[in-house]
């Protein structure tokens, strides 16, 4: 490729809408063009980049055994009705209507349109399993588009959806789909770790989610040092304290805290640690009258954070709302910052994180404005609670297999699989008939990876100063050629034309700047761009006999003979 006949488009500051680094970068590369809020057109540069990562997932899909197909972008409501995801997908989901008044969904996810595929084209066992996949646009209305790629409303992905005679086949396929990602994302050149996960609004029985390492993750891992264990904070467990809880060593008193709320405030105003008080978070289950509402009291520890996931897998909790503070006004006779599980006004189910239920002697609030109970205990001022993991792990916590302690990193998410199991299956009546002629549920499960969110995910991972830094596997050409006056020096255009050939011979994607550009924006250009490696040409080096090479994270040039430069890059690629 030449670049006088491709399309270059720098910019040197990025538009003031760009939040974070790869959106800057992308912008600023000519990568990306914004269309509308969250939506964006992909510039030939960029495209250079998706289809490379289509490439490698396609590869990787088609050797792990998925059969490729397409699934339409406007899906009918009648199937996602069948599942009862077409009230439950919420304003995410963009739904429209034709001219004759059907309802339809501008697809997010396909899980619908693929079992019904899978119940009218699949009759026998013998037809199982199989595996299909598509890469198709998606759409999803974002309340806050953001970060370009990273969070836009319409995005490109890789889904795919494995049918099985039954669970333990499912199990064969999804470790077949892990393995397939593990492969892709290490062709991908990045740092990844596979986290256990929540399964979230997609339903089935266990997932992984695979992660790009970078500090500007939204995403926290948790990980051991001393196993394999990884898992997203939502879904890693906090496991109880060792230590038996202590006896009650302290009379409870009602003490006066004017104006402290928080419990940091609390505890440095009474002089105690902040792991000595309890917080109070306020959650309300509605019910089919306002008699039967009921408010739930969770309880946690000063210094941790609630689990909204864990504490919505609480048999009664899973609609849950935080409480408003007319409900708690109402309910504790307090207002918030003073709540606690003694003398409520009104009865409310009561929830002890693991670690609080082994406290003794701790802080709590009164349900009266101003003041805290001190020297709190269970069985002696108030009941035994029902104990439940509901907190996040933290840095050092104990790690769930029992080797090591946990630490914490940020992550991207890129990938997801799912063991579904009949999630959909079921519903829908997907079924088969088994050996026996007997009808049986087929078993899925369905493995996701952002297509266009992998090039947001490599930019925060891989970039400098200068701009982007991209793994060679993935970059939009992997060596670009830098001219010294090559409209000028006929040398330079000879020897420059000749190694175009034949490192285009050689099956090494290459692009020629030959634009006519000063060398200072020439090479800002593509170190912006970010090509892994680039050669320069000019008219001293070809007296000496040697040409200019230098990776785009060297800090210098090599030189390099001129018959020897098609054999140092081929050896520098292979590497």
């Amino acid at each position: 490729m030449r670049a006088s006949r491709f399309f270059v488009s720098t910019l040197k500051e990025a538009p003031s809408d760009a939040e974070i680094v790869s959106h800057k970068l992308m912008m600023r590369a000519g990568m990306i063009k914004r269309v509308g809020s969250g939506i964006y057109s992909y510039m030939p540069m960029g495209m250079r980049v998706i289809r490379k990562v289509e490439a490698i997932v396609r590869e990787e899909m088609n050797r792990s055994g998925a059969v490729e197909l397409a699934m339409p972008l406007v899906q009918p409501a009648e199937l996602w009705q069948e599942t009862g995801r077409w009230d439950k997908m919420g304003p995410e989901m963009m739904r429209v209507k034709d001219r004759h008044g059907r309802e339809y969904a501008i697809q997010p996810t396909s899980e619908e349109v693929i079992t019904d595929i899978a119940r009218s084209e699949i009759k026998s066992y013998r037809q199982l399993p199989v595996n299909f996949y598509q890469i198709q646009n998606k759409f999803r209305d974002e309340r806050r588009p953001r970060f370009g790629l990273m969070r836009g409303r319409e995005f490109l992905m890789k889904d795919a959806y494995s049918f099985d005679r039954d669970v333990e086949g499912m199990q064969v396929s999804y470790q077949a789909m892990y393995d397939a990602y593990v492969r892709i994302f290490r062709r991908f050149g990045l740092q990844f770790r596979a986290v256990a996960a929540d399964t979230g609004a997609i339903g089935g029985s266990a997932s992984h989610e695979f992660h790009v390492i970078a500090d500007t993750g939204e995403d926290a891992l948790v990980y051991s040092h001393e196993s394999d264990y990884a898992a997203n904070v939502e879904a890693a467990e906090a496991l109880a304290p060792k230590e038996p809880r202590g006896p009650a060593s302290q009379p409870l008193t009602k003490v006066a805290t004017p104006g402290k709320e928080r419990c940091e405030d609390v505890a440095a105003f009474l002089g105690l640690p902040l792991t000595q008080s309890v917080k109070s978070v306020v959650l309300t289950v509605e019910g089919e009258t306002e008699a039967d509402k009921q408010l739930w009291l969770l309880l946690l520890r000063g210094d941790h954070e609630l689990n909204e996931v864990k504490a919505s897998k609480i048999e009664g909790l899973s609609t849950y709302r935080f409480a408003s503070p007319s409900e708690i006004n109402e309910w504790f006779g307090s207002p918030p910052g003073y709540l606690g599980p003694i003398g409520t006004a009104r009865p409310v189910r009561v929830i002890a994180d693991r670690t609080v239920a082994a406290m003794s002697d701790f802080v709590c609030g009164a349900n009266d404005a101003g003041f805290h109970y001190t020297g709190a205990n269970w069985g002696r001022d108030l009941p035994e609670p029902q104990v439940e993991d509901i907190r996040n792990v933290v840095a050092g916590d104990p790690s769930p297999d029992g080797r090591g302690t946990l630490a914490i990193q940020r992550g991207i998410e890129v990938g997801h699989v799912f063991q579904l199991g009949d999630r959909y299956s079921k519903d829908m009546k997907a079924t088969y008939l088994d050996v026996n002629g007997k009808p049986q549920t087929m078993q899925m499960g369905c493995y996701g990876i952002g297509v266009t969110r992998i090039l947001g995910a490599a930019i925060e991972q891989n970039y400098d100063a200068k701009g982007i830094v991209w793994p060679v596997s993935i970059a939009p050409f992997e060596v670009v050629l830098c001219p010294m006056g090559y409209d000028r020096s006929e040398a330079v255009k000879a020897e420059t034309d000749r190694l175009y050939r034949d490192l285009t011979d050689a099956g090494i994607d290459v692009i020629l700047d030959d634009r006519g550009e000063r060398p200072g924006a020439m090479f800002a250009d593509w170190e912006l761009i970010g090509v892994p490696h680039r050669v320069v040409i000019g008219d001293r080096g070809l007296k000496d006999g040697a040409l200019e090479y230098q990776g785009r994270r060297d800090a210098s040039a090599t030189p390099v003979g001129l018959a020897e430069m098609t054999d140092f890059l081929r050896d520098k690629l292979a590497s």
